[in-house]
C-alpha cells in the first residue's frame, strides 16, 4: 500500500505562481513512475505532466513551458511548480504513484487550485 499526501494548492490571481507537493509514505520501494493530474468541473480528469524514477518528463501541451515537475527519490515526493497561471488552469489536482510489484497507480485525494482574480 501506499499513501499520498498533496498540499499546496490554493486560490491565486492570473499570472501568479503556485507549488504543488505530494509526499508518498507505505510501500515506496516499487514506486517508479509518479505524476500530476487535474480534473475541472464538468470535464474529465486529464494529465498535467509526469516524471520517471530516473527524472524523465513529460507534459500536456496546455502546460508546457509553464509548469515543471520534478521528484526527490530520498524523500518520495514529487513536486509541480505552476508560473504563469491561468483561469482554465483552476481544477482540482490529483497526484499518482506507480508501483510495479504489483503493478498498479495510487492516486492521492486531490488538492483544488483556483486562478482568479
Amino acid at each position: 500500500q501506499v499513501q499520498l499526501v498533496e498540499s499546496g494548492g490554493g486560490l491565486v490571481q492570473p499570472g501568479g505562481s503556485l507549488r504543488l507537493s505530494c509526499a508518498a509514505s507505505g510501500s515506496t520501494t516499487s514506486i517508479y513512475n509518479m505524476g500530476w493530474y487535474r480534473q475541472a468541473p464538468g470535464k474529465q480528469r486529464e494529465l498535467v505532466a509526469g516524471i520517471t524514477k530516473g527524472g524523465s518528463t513529460n507534459y500536456a501541451d496546455s502546460v508546457k513551458g509553464r509548469f515543471t515537475i520534478s521528484r526527490d527519490n530520498a524523500k518520495n515526493t514529487v513536486f509541480l511548480q505552476m508560473n504563469s497561471l491561468k483561469s482554465e488552469d483552476t481544477a482540482v489536482y490529483y497526484c499518482h504513484a506507480d508501483v510495479s510489484v504489483p503493478l498498479y497507480r495510487y492516486w492521492g485525494q486531490g488538492t483544488q487550485v483556483t486562478v482568479s482574480s
